[in-house]
């Protein structure tokens, strides 16, 4: 684990089941600078340091499909294991953001053992006083509290920026994917965008000055609908997102099924539409007042209560 817990946090009970997961990578764990050696379990800021075994950060990374295009970011990256992977094993460009100064020059010097230091980066930094809005991929191995707390900067990424984790959820942001080895676990998670609201939707076969409205209600990347034909208002159907795409079905005021598939740029969604015995044409929506993003970001006490459950269960 990349990072305050007391001596008192659940967390600890955990230490002797853990450290059988992390033996493996003991030793290259403990490299040492100068006078420090890191200690497993050692406490840090946010957490105690506890290093993501190599078959959950191959995980993590495929699930985020991560290439030579991506900027990684590792939040609480203790001794620089996530990072150095993203860029030896996939290429990417990472960088790796971490409290405790002696873990930092760790992973400096493990960087350059791994010849990847043109690649990586690594700071002494507060994780939630940093901006890393600019990361396409996020990474995670941190108490279920903190990914709550995290979770509303998290939220507001941009789109199909992809967040995994290892081990802990996100309260009721409930994952796209979720990896099991063995008892272990990897979650992936794909910033939504925000699509919540009235929209006026036009499209090839439609009459320009009968346009459909619809109406899009949102909780995280989860989606329903309805739009108006007529006296008649429907439910939206099958309606996904993922980051920026979104796609949906809806039976027109002559009973055909119509298939959407778009991508979302702030207030417009552009895409095609398919109708039975007519084949593809372009369609166009526009937003008009929009909800608020994600008043669902911030965690609820029953989230927070449930977090510290999640740890006294283990």
């Amino acid at each position: 684990m990349n990072g305050t817990a007391s001596n008192s946090h659940p967390l600890f009970r955990l230490m002797t089941g853990w450290l059988a997961c992390v033996a493996l990578s003991h030793a290259a764990a403990q490299q040492s600078t100068g006078d420090y050696t890191p200690r497993l379990g050692q406490p840090g800021k946010d957490v105690m340091w506890l290093p993501t075994p190599d078959l959950m950060v191959d995980s993590m990374l495929r699930m985020a499909e991560v290439t030579s295009r991506d900027f990684v970011v590792d939040l609480g990256s203790g001794n620089g294991k996530i990072p150095i992977i993203a860029a030896r094993r996939f290429g990417a460009r990472a960088l790796g953001l971490e409290f405790n100064p002696d873990l930092v020059e760790v992973s400096k010097l493990r960087a350059r053992e791994a010849r990847v230091a043109d690649k990586v980066e690594f700071r002494q930094a507060d994780i939630f006083s940093t901006d890393y809005s600019s990361a396409s991929v996020v990474t995670l191995y941190l108490l279920p509290e903190i990914n709550l707390k995290l979770r509303p900067t998290l939220i507001k990424m941009n789109p199909g920026t992809r967040i995994s984790s290892h081990s802990f959820d996100m309260g009721s942001w409930r994952p796209d994917e979720i990896t099991l080895i063995g008892s272990a676990r990897t979650m992936l998670w794909v910033v939504p965008a925000h699509v919540a609201g009235a929209w006026t939707l036009r499209y090839a076969g439609k009459k320009a000055e009968a346009p459909v409205d619809i109406v899009l209600r949102q909780r995280f990347q989860e989606i329903e609908g309805d739009a108006a034909l007529g006296p008649a208002r429907v439910s939206l159907q099958d309606v996904r997102m993922r980051g920026n795409e979104i796609h949906f079905g809806v039976r027109d005021a002559g009973g055909r099924q119509l298939h959407f598939s778009g991508r979302i740029t702030a207030n417009r969604i552009v895409g095609q539409v398919a109708q039975a015995g007519r084949g593809r044409s372009r369609f166009e929506a526009v937003r008009g007042d929009a909800a608020a993003a994600f008043p669902e970001a911030e965690a609820t006490e029953a989230e927070k209560s449930d977090a510290v459950r999640v740890m006294d269960a283990q």
